[in-house]
Formats: structure tokens, sequence, C-alpha cells
């Protein structure tokens, strides 16, 4: 598959580096669309740097990955139409500030462009919001995406499968984003199994 992910600037980049470490592990085409602060956020949180694409690889030892990073700023990028949109699109973590500009129909840079052009399109577009509590514009926003066929998947992680380490809580996480995009993985035991 083809998958743009999205790095925005709410706490949790966590979850957009495992979601992008297992894609290319099992061989999908990933763009990486950074935002300015999810960049900074990214930094902070974890200490990598999300603009260097072989340092990615690196980072998890997958020298042949397939990974493009563009610059959110890039509306001439291929994502930007609905010509070359890609397979599905997930934002993790995905801001207030972008659900509200992509229900709004906003734009301004290439995340949220290229969620437009999911969202006509009619593709897979999974956001994965990381702010607590929401205010009610947040819940407006969310239910007026997902009534347009976005798939939100909260940062909510479970815990039937018990979890041990802070990396079982984000493999959950990442799991159900993985479930969305119809992709098998073991990142965490199902209920009953």
């Amino acid at each position: 598959m083809k998958i743009l992910l999205a790095i925005t600037g709410a706490s949790g980049s966590i979850y957009g580096l495992r979601l992008l470490e297992e894609l290319l592990r099992v061989g999908h085409q990933v763009t990486l669309v950074p935002s300015q602060s999810g960049l900074e956020v990214c930094r902070y949180e974890t200490g990598v740097d999300l603009g260097d694409s072989e340092a990615l690889k690196q980072l998890w030892n997958l020298p042949d990955a397939s990974v493009t990073i563009r610059n959110a700023t890039d509306l001439w990028a291929p994502e930007a139409s609905g010509s070359a949109a890609p397979d599905a699109m997930v934002v993790a973590p995905c801001s207030m500030g972008t659900v509200g500009r992509i229900a709004a129909g906003i734009s301004g840079n290439l995340i949220e462009r290229a969620a437009d052009v999911m969202l006509k399109e009619h593709r897979p577009l999974l956001l994965l919001p990381r702010e607590t509590p929401f205010s009610t514009i947040h819940l407006e926003n969310l239910l007026k995406l997902s009534q347009c066929g976005a798939r939100i998947i909260p940062a909510m992680p479970a815990f039937y499968h018990k979890p041990e380490n802070l990396d079982d809580l984000v493999d959950f996480v990442v799991g159900k984003l993985l479930d969305q995009l119809g992709i098998e993985h073991s990142l965490f035991k199902r209920w009953g199994a």
C-alpha cells in the first residue's frame, strides 16, 4: 500500500513513529509529512528528527524501507491531487487545530489538502486525536469528519491485554490503526484469544 502518514504537533508523536516503523517493517510505501510543530514535538518527546529519512531507516535497521519525507508546505506534492492520492492517510497524532481545519475544508498545507483529497476521493482517512478533555468544538469537528467518512481512532489504550510497559500501551493503539488499514499484525493480544 501507499500510505501518507502525517505527524502533527499534538503530544503523542510516539504513536506516529511506532506506526511508521511497523508500516516500513512490513514493506509499505510511506510518505511522511510532519508539520513544523510535529517536527518540534517529536524531537522534544523522543529525540527523533523526522526530517531525515536515512536516520529513520537506521533507527529501526530497515535500510531498504520505502519512505519519502515531504515538507508540509509543499502543495505541489503528488499527494495534493486526487489523481495521485495514496491508498490511505493517517494523521497520528492529530492536533485539534488540524482536525478543525480539515473539518472546515481549509487546505492551507499538504496535510490538510491531502486529507481533503482523501475525503473527496472516498479513501481511508484515519485520525488519531490526542487531546483531553475534548471541548464541544473538538467533538463537533470530530463528528463532522466522521460523518464525512473519516475514521476517528482516539489514542485510548485498553488494558484487557495486560500491558506491562509503555510499549504495550502504544502498540495497542497502533494495532487499532493497522486494523483500520486492513494490515495484519500481532502488536497486542486480542480479546478472547
